[in-house]
């Protein structure tokens, strides 16, 4: 049966289907994993400046939880839908399973352009949501983040809003939150740190020398941007980057400090010096040794595949590889490092500041940078081990892990009643 590749929701479900047949998994067991456990839609009124009121519908789904708590972010965005909730929720179910932390799969969003809305609209807007969505979130049940076009302030404002409802703080409830009011130490620079980690692993796997290699970054919101920075920290050459205006290209390499202060400045990568302007279609199939898709889901498909001149793909964002473009490029050898693995020091470091949080007891950054080293390198090479058994390629390898450890817990608990 063809996928619909603009469907998040089929793209996850038939990544799941290709594990749960390696697998061999019961029909039982796949019912149960194919669906979410939970899906809440609301819609609330929210005030705008001008005194008119406008009505948003907003998400939550859980999609399993018999691994420990529901676990994922709040996305703001005019593209968010139901579907697309429900992949990322599947998403992270996976994500969670392969570093093992003890966290089922959850996500959220609010059908909104947070652009065009005022500080104090996106507050009430935040607020409002995170009331109707109280009902299921909690330190014990579900346990939101930071996602698209969400921040550590608007993190704030909802942890602030379910601990009015509660009458004393609950800094567990939320993470990605600032570090004045439980936060932890590296979160911000969590996921990036993680594509470091991951993608230093697999170039010595691949042979593949950080000095001599050359990168291209689709994204500079706060992981591509991050991920960028630590790479060329790493010694690689970054030799494009591109953001919502477009991208910018040398293939002598971009001082990636000068292009945060660039950006900063500007609002927008478009013009840096010493580069030339490259579409963010065109930046995909620039020549470089390392592509690293930190944006939006379908951006590698079958119409650019055969264009794609990287040996190397580390997934930052989430499903920016269609299911036919992965086997064209495993087909050519191409090494993928998977979005449930390669993006998971989000969720990590999510979990560290989970528990500081119910701890009341807070670790130093260097503690929370070994933690999740530790955690992504083991999860990386128990990944590698698995495709190799399994002679398959890293992305099978980490659902096989993932799925294996979810239907696990399943088994377990077994079905009520």
């Amino acid at each position: 049966m063809a996928i619909n590749i603009d469907n998040a929701y089929d793209v996850a479900v038939s990544q799941f289907d290709e594990a749960a047949d390696r697998l061999g998994l019961s029909q039982a067991m796949r019912a149960i994993l194919r669906k979410p456990k939970r899906e809440l839609i609301v819609n609330f009124p929210v005030r705008m400046d001008n005194g008119d009121v406008e009505m948003f519908t907003g998400y939550r789904v859980q999609h399993n939880i018999n691994r420990g708590p529901a676990k994922g972010g709040i996305r703001f965005s005019p593209e968010v839908s139901l579907d697309e909730v429900r992949a990322l929720a599947m998403w992270m179910t996976w994500k969670c399973a392969v570093v093992g932390i003890p966290f089922g799969g959850a996500k959220g969003g609010v059908l909104c352009d947070p652009h065009k809305l005022s500080r104090s609209e996106l507050e009430r807007l935040a607020r409002r949501y995170a009331t109707e969505i109280s009902i299921l979130i909690g330190p014990n049940s579900d346990i939101p983040a930071p996602d698209m076009n969400t921040n550590p302030q608007i993190m704030a404002w909802m942890m602030d809003t379910f601990s009015m409802h509660q009458g004393y703080s609950v800094p567990a409830v939320i993470t990605g939150k600032p570090l004045a009011i439980g936060g932890s130490e590296g979160r911000l620079e969590a996921t990036a740190r993680g594509i470091q980690f991951v993608t230093r692993e697999a170039m010595i796997d691949i042979g593949m020398n950080p000095e001599e290699s050359s990168v291209v970054i689709q994204g500079f919101g706060n992981v591509g941007a991050i991920s960028a920075r630590l790479l060329y920290e790493l010694g690689c050459k970054i030799v494009a980057l591109s953001d919502i205006s477009g991208g910018v290209y040398n293939p002598n390499g971009i001082d990636v400090h000068q292009a945060m202060h660039y950006s900063k400045e500007h609002g927008a990568l478009r013009g840096l010096p010493n580069t030339e302007a490259v579409t963010n279609a065109e930046l995909l199939t620039l020549p470089c040794d390392v592509l690293v898709p930190a944006a939006i889901e379908n951006q590698i498909t079958g119409k650019n595949v055969s264009q794609i001149k990287a040996r190397l793909i580390i997934e930052a964002a989430n499903g920016p590889t269609t299911p036919e473009a992965d086997h064209i490029l495993n087909d050519r050898g191409v090494t993928i490092v998977p979005d449930i693995l390669a993006n998971a020091g989000g969720v990590t470091v999510s979990y560290f500041e989970w528990v500081q949080d119910l701890q009341r007891f807070f670790w130093a950054e260097h503690e929370i940078n070994d933690r999740l080293e530790s955690i992504m390198t083991r999860a990386y090479r128990a990944v590698r081990n698995k495709a190799q058994q399994q002679e398959t390629n890293l992305r099978m390898g980490a659902y096989l892990l993932a799925v294996a450890r979810v239907a696990e817990a399943t088994e377990i608990r077994g079905v009520y009643p």
